[in-house]
């Protein structure tokens, strides 16, 4: 089932694997794309910004939007933001909340994606989250999504119509690098290790999910690990 077509849409765009099958999917819904991307003082933020600028040079995008939310990094309580706090070694089947988990970090990227999206009118969010994440990521679950659509049905102008969009939520690391492939989406300019900017370290949370899907797929994962 295809998503109705979007006039403008703004996509969250992290520079990773499943943000950018999402924006492929957003090119293919959307007239026009705004890419956001947030960054939150995390171990790998320049590489991430490459990766953000790589994907959105792929897709012609002019509309770019590049913030840092550092009180992220300074309420810390993640081993993406506190040098203090390791980032652990991938253990697929915990249902642990992982040391990786950024406090409501996506609330706080929606909610700059939702002020961006009423000023330029546009009427779809799109945002990479999957449900496979969230054993360990509460901020990935379907619920938190639909409580958000709530909260910007409640908190913007009456004549404000705008729709979260979560099109992987639901799909296996596997299915989304079927998709990206399907799609012919840029997967060779991502980035998504949580330790590294050089090479990928492969056995962080992160990478371990990412190589896991590309193995499912069948397919062999473009980018070099250490």
């Amino acid at each position: 089932m295809h998503a109705e077509s979007s006039q403008i849409s703004i996509v969250l765009v992290s520079g990773g694997m499943d943000s950018c099958v999402t924006a492929a999917i957003a090119a293919s819904e959307s007239c026009e794309l705004g890419f956001l991307h947030v960054s939150y003082g995390q171990r790998t933020e320049n590489r991430e910004r490459k990766a953000f600028n790589d994907i959105a040079d792929h897709f012609g995008v002019d509309k770019r939007l590049d913030i840092s939310i550092e009180h992220l990094a300074k309420i810390g309580g993640s081993s993406l933001t506190d040098e203090n706090i390791i980032v652990t070694e991938a253990d697929l089947e915990s249902n642990e909340i992982p040391t990786s988990y950024v406090p409501f970090r996506n609330a706080n990227m929606l909610s700059i994606a939702t002020s961006w999206a009423e000023v330029l009118g546009a009427d779809a969010i799109y945002i990479g989250a999957v449900a496979e994440d969230s054993s360990g990521y509460p901020d990935c679950r379907p619920e938190f999504y639909a409580a958000f659509q709530q909260t910007i049905n409640a908190g913007t102008k009456p004549d404000t119509d705008i729709e979260i969009r979560t099109p992987i939520i639901e799909l296996t690391k596997g299915e989304i690098v079927k998709k990206g492939i399907e799609l012919k989406a840029p997967l060779h300019l991502t980035w998504s290790c949580y330790r590294n900017e050089d090479l990928a370290c492969g056995t962080c949370d992160s990478c371990a999910l990412r190589l896991r899907g590309f193995a499912q797929a069948g397919i062999a994962d473009p980018i070099i690990y250490k």
